[in-house]
């Protein structure tokens, strides 16, 4: 079940600056006057999502289990989060790549499936010129809170938080976040901290760890 550590290894560019791209792009990179109108527009609690109906039982997280379906949509109801997946391989560069639009939240697909053991990871836009994204207040989910995975042939991987980090980009624990885990566990990643307005980038990373439900 554990990965080569190599693998690991270009991962590490996400410590840089996960999830940022191009100024006037959907991404991270934004100005200060648009950071403090996102801020503005957010003020008060978050609408609270349906919980999805489960049409089938998740499979369990045994070693010999087969794999999961793909996930196609994730929900938070705490958070309001209730969006369509993508899926995130990597750049040339090493650096994982990003979600093209703030609305939907990406699975990398060099890690395990939702519901499968090991460190599944997810990952969304906090923010953009344009708006808060997807993972705006993922910072805020408390230990508990329910995460729902829903993927193609119907079944879901329910999780629950842990709890939640928040890392500087030059102290990323980038073996925790993407190492191999003895059961199946969720991280969901996006940018946060202080917004430094000079360089247009979060400081930090916000990461939600979470556990499969029995």
């Amino acid at each position: 079940m554990r990965r080569p550590h190599t693998r690991l290894l270009p991962i590490a560019a996400l410590t840089a600056g996960l999830l940022a791209v191009s100024a006037g792009a959907v991404g991270l990179i934004v100005s200060s006057h648009a950071h403090a109108s996102v801020a503005l527009h957010l003020v008060g609690k978050p609408s609270i999502v349906p919980v999805p109906s489960q049409t089938a039982e998740a499979p369990g997280g045994l070693a010999d289990a087969p794999a999961p379906a793909l996930p196609v949509e994730l929900t938070i109801p705490t958070i309001g989060v209730h969006a369509s997946m993508v899926h995130l391989g990597l750049e040339p560069n090493g650096s994982l790549q990003v979600p093209s639009s703030i609305a939907v939240a990406g699975w990398y697909t060099g890690s395990p499936r939702p519901g499968a053991v090991g460190s599944s990871v997810i990952a969304g836009h906090v923010d953009s010129l344009s708006g808060p994204g997807v993972f705006y207040r993922l910072g805020t989910l408390r230990p508990g809170d329910r995460v729902y995975v829903s993927r193609a042939d119907g079944t879901m991987a329910v999780f629950s938080v842990t709890k939640i980090q928040t890392y500087e980009k030059d102290a990323f624990p980038t073996a925790e976040v993407y190492g191999p885990a003895p059961d199946p566990e969720l991280r969901l990643i996006t940018c946060g901290g202080t917004f430094d307005p000079a360089t247009g980038h979060y400081l930090s990373n916000v990461v939600a760890y979470a556990t499969l439900v029995p």
